[in-house]
C-alpha cells in the first residue's frame, strides 16, 4: 500500500486507508474506483472490500521504514477526511507524519468542511501540507475551509478541472495543481481555464503546477501549456 509513484507532483504514496465514496462532480470517473476493482480483481488482499472504505492499521508505521526523505501522497486511494475515518485514526497517521520530518506529506481532501472541523485536534508541522480538489466553481467553497486550517502549505488540485476558475480567492494559498481528466470517459478540459488559472496564480504569487492535458490516452497530449512545462512548488521560506 505505498511505493514510488508515477503522479508528477509527488514520489511516493501511501494508503493507510482505501476506499472512497462520491461527494461531486469530480468524482464521476474516479481512477481510485477503477483502480481498486482492478486489484480487488487480482485478488490484493488490501482490496477485499472493493472500494469501500477500510483502515489498515498495519500501514500507519510504515513511512517509519523510509530512510531516504521523500514527498509522499496520503491516501491517493481514498480520502483521509472520509466521514467513516473516525479521528483517532486520522490522529495516529498524525502522529507518524509528525515524527518522520524528512518526508513531506501532501494530504488531499473532498471533505473540507470535517477537514476544518477537525483541523484544532491535529498537528500540523511544517511537513505537513494539506490541499484540497476544486474541479469547477460550485466547490469553490472549500478553499474558505482549507483556509481555517493552520498548515504551513494549503494547496489546490483543480484535477480533474471541468469547467472554469475565473475568481479563485488564492489569498492564504501557497500552491495550485491544474490537471484534466484521464482514462475511460474523460471530460475534456478548455485551454482557457487553464490560462486563467495560471495568470492569478502569477499576479498572486502562488505557485503554479500544470499536471496534463488528460484524455483517454493521456501521454499523447503530453503537460506543456504555451509550449512551457510548469513544474513550481510552494517557497517554503514564505509559507
Amino acid at each position: 500500500m505505498a511505493g514510488n509513484s508515477s503522479i508528477e507532483w509527488t514520489e511516493a504514496t501511501w494508503n493507510p486507508v482505501t476506499g472512497c465514496s462520491k461527494v461531486s462532480q469530480g468524482c464521476k470517473n474516479c481512477y481510485a474506483e477503477r483502480m481498486a476493482k482492478r486489484l480487488n480483481a487480482m485478488g490484493n488482499a488490501r482490496y477485499t472490500n472493493g472500494f469501500n472504505v477500510t483502515l489498515h492499521d498495519d500501514l500507519i508505521v510504515l513511512p517509519y521504514r523510509w530512510k531516504k526523505p521523500r514527498k509522499v501522497f496520503v491516501n491517493s486511494m481514498s480520502d483521509l477526511f472520509h466521514e467513516e475515518v473516525p479521528l483517532d485514526f486520522i490522529q495516529k497517521v498524525f502522529k507518524t507524519m509528525v515524527e518522520t520530518p524528512q518526508h513531506t506529506y501532501q494530504i488531499l481532501t473532498k471533505r473540507s468542511k470535517r477537514l476544518s472541523e477537525l483541523a484544532e485536534f491535529l498537528p500540523w508541522t511544517p511537513n505537513i501540507w494539506i490541499g484540497t480538489s476544486v474541479e469547477n466553481e460550485t466547490v469553490t467553497f472549500r478553499i474558505d475551509d482549507l483556509k481555517k486550517v493552520p498548515a504551513h502549505v494549503r494547496f489546490l488540485s483543480c484535477e480533474p478541472l471541468i469547467g472554469p476558475l475565473n475568481q479563485l480567492d488564492l489569498q492564504g494559498i501557497h500552491w495550485v495543481i491544474v490537471g484534466g481528466e484521464s482514462g475511460p470517459g474523460s471530460r475534456p478540459m478548455k485551454a482557457e481555464w487553464v490560462r486563467t488559472i495560471r495568470d492569478q496564480c502569477k499576479e498572486m504569487k502562488v505557485a503554479f503546477f500544470f499536471k496534463q492535458w488528460g484524455g483517454v490516452q493521456k501521454h499523447r497530449f503530453g503537460r506543456e501549456l504555451d509550449n512551457k512545462t510548469y513544474d513550481e512548488f510552494p517557497n517554503l521560506n514564505l509559507a
